[in-house]
């Protein structure tokens, strides 16, 4: 579907779409185009840049997927919950959603199962309740959205960040120099092996900003214990960063060292340890910090923790 644009109404791009498109809301649209399902003049956009006569917007909405997701009793480490959301500490080996591969046994099961379906539909039947999600082998906070407003709220302040903070633990193989900087780059699919993501050169990709600290090293190992604070939330970031700077995480299959001599401690070694947010309802301010993993304690045991 292609949409051409009349006059100079000055609308954000989700807004003037959300008129257009009435079967679609608002943070769906948002979506679309952060997933670049929708184009501008055949280029990615954001969802807060301005329409102008003239352009030419297409829209390719994706697929449906059957909801096959079936409710499961599987335990979940749930650390808050309340009619909205739930903020849960997340295993390290748990799959978020149902994907090929992967058809059950995930997150989303487990929720259905727990939320007796009372989970917010944005994220689409096969997503029910997901606001952002963990890889795989990443540990730690992760919110869910039980209603839609809440699921709205939340895409904002992910979005814009001005009261979300994200902070991970990871261990690198090698220690990124130097031991305190912000990482600013665009990341973007890898241009050869298109399972992974790479930093690319702008106008590619999207921007991607890392802080992060060396909290701890070890001699013996060429290792480090790095507190990372996302202000972006892109595909593999913190990974894509730290192999970026020379010093990828312990136990990445992706984007880790093959070497002998790399150190193997049985995960990959990245824990979402702190989430901040406002109550997408009331607007109270909420903090969590999900316990820190066995498997990091030889490199917490050498600093204190900020």
């Amino acid at each position: 579907m292609e949409i051409q644009v009349e006059t100079n109404s000055g609308e954000r791009l989700d807004a003037f779409l959300a008129a257009q498109l009435a079967d679609l809301s608002r943070s769906r649209i948002q979506t679309l185009i952060r997933d670049q399902f929708i184009l501008v003049n055949g280029n990615p956009a954001k969802p807060r840049d301005g329409v102008k006569a003239g352009d030419r917007i297409s829209v390719a909405l994706p697929e449906a997927v059957p909801d096959k997701a079936q409710p499961q009793d599987i335990p979940l480490d749930v650390m808050y919950e309340d009619d909205d959301l739930l903020v849960l500490n997340k295993a390290s080996g748990m799959v978020v959603h149902p994907a090929p591969g992967n058809p059950d046994g995930t997150l989303v099961n487990a929720l259905l199962h727990h939320c007796k379906g009372k989970l917010s539909g944005i994220g689409g039947v096969e997503r029910p309740g997901i606001v952002h999600r963990l890889d795989k082998d990443t540990s730690g906070c992760l919110v869910v959205a039980k209603s839609d407003p809440a699921h709205q709220s939340l895409v904002t302040q992910f979005s814009e960040r001005s009261t979300m903070e994200k902070i991970y633990l990871a261990v690198t193989d090698g220690v990124p120099k130097p031991g305190k900087d912000t990482v600013f780059t665009h990341i973007g699919r890898h241009p050869v092996n298109r399972q992974k993501m790479a930093v690319v050169n702008p106008p590619g990709g999207k921007t991607a900003i890392t802080d992060y600290e060396v909290l701890a090293t070890d001699a013996a190992t060429v290792t480090a214990l790095v507190l990372c604070h996302l202000h972006t939330g892109r595909t593999h970031q913190i990974r894509v960063h730290m192999h970026h700077k020379g010093a990828p995480l312990v136990g990445d299959p992706i984007y880790g060292k093959s070497n002998k001599n790399t150190v193997h401690a049985g995960r990959l070694m990245l824990h979402a340890w702190r989430l901040a947010f406002n109550h997408p309802i009331t607007g109270q301010p909420l903090k969590f910090e999900s316990p820190i993993p066995a498997e990091f304690e030889p490199w917490t045991s050498k600093a204190p923790l900020p």
